[in-house]
């Protein structure tokens, strides 16, 4: 298995700004790369909470996070209940949340989570137990055009239509590289075009996760959650997460307020955070060129009003 590295590392601890006695929460931590960097800026009693839904990820981050016991509380949960769980630790407000979305690299390189097109193993691409469906569920049994449809919306893939045929006539398929095998017949590569597997494997991902709903609810309660001052700072690897964040970070940062005699907005209210980037901080080329995986990551921040 690679060496799990943190994308966009100094930019999120610039971003987060950690200090001494400060209350932060990871809430995708992963292997505990990005959270342990917070933890070592807000020495020697600031605290941090922990959230993922792998517990694998929770139990390689719990030896990650190892020097930092008794700072650090691990829950295996979605971030998605962020404002649960501070309510259990009695946190009023947090000084900054990071969120870190879509499957990580330890999730890629374990052939038996079956998140790779490159590997072969078991149609399964759960973050975590919670999933209602994994992804051989899905491929198996929605019919044609409900598959050309999710393969679309959360793919991208104009060859959708194409692509969910050959899947429902080559029923069923049990592993990644039986799925990749009917892919590549319908939908062959095209000059320096990625392989044409990467989309539609997005699409099973995002669709066995619910990635895009649990964005959408994760936001308003980050940044509810937040003290005046309080920073939220979020990478996404796809154009559909991005745009979530972009459009609600946009809303949040606005004045809503009705013109005179008119009345367009039932609730009126200030901005309620300002917007640190207007557009999405980058990886380096350096960083991408020793991270391949990060080449498609998008940093947006926002500090709370």
């Amino acid at each position: 298995m690679n060496a799990h590295k943190p994308v966009l590392y100094k930019e999120i601890i610039h971003a987060l700004q950690p200090q001494r006695g400060g209350h932060y929460v990871d809430g995708t931590l992963g292997a505990g790369g990005h959270a342990r960097g917070i933890l070592e800026a807000c020495t020697p009693d600031g605290l941090l909470l922990g959230l993922d839904v792998d517990p694998q990820a929770l139990a390689l981050s719990r030896e990650t996070l190892a020097p930092y016991e008794g700072r650090i509380h691990f829950v295996q949960a979605s971030y998605t209940t962020v404002t649960k769980q501070l309510v259990v630790l009695q946190w009023d407000f947090i000084d900054g949340i990071l969120l870190d979305l879509g499957a990580s690299s330890m999730q890629f390189d374990n052939a038996e989570r079956g998140f790779s097109f490159m590997q072969d193993g078991p149609l399964d691409m759960r973050f975590g137990s919670n999933a209602f469906q994994s992804a051989e569920d899905i491929v198996n049994t929605i019919d044609e055009q409900d598959l050309a449809d999710l393969i679309f919306r959360y793919g991208e893939d104009r060859d959708s239509r194409s692509i969910a045929r050959a899947i429902v006539r080559s029923r069923p398929l049990r592993t990644t590289r039986e799925l990749v095998a009917v892919i590549e017949k319908a939908s062959p590569r095209r000059g320096d075009r990625t392989h044409p597997a990467t989309q539609t494997f997005q699409a099973l991902r995002i669709a066995v996760n619910e990635e895009l709903t649990s964005v959408e609810s994760v936001l308003p309660q980050a940044v509810a959650c937040l003290r005046s001052g309080g920073r939220c700072a979020v990478i996404s690897f796809h154009s559909l997460e991005d745009r979530i964040v972009k459009d609600f970070f946009r809303e949040q940062s606005k004045d809503i307020v009705n013109p005179p005699y008119e009345r367009i907005y039932e609730v009126e209210r200030k901005a309620v955070v300002k917007l640190v980037n207007k557009k999405p901080i980058l990886p380096s080329d350096e960083e991408v060129r020793n991270n391949p995986r990060a080449r498609s990551a998008k940093l947006r921040i926002v500090e709370k009003i």
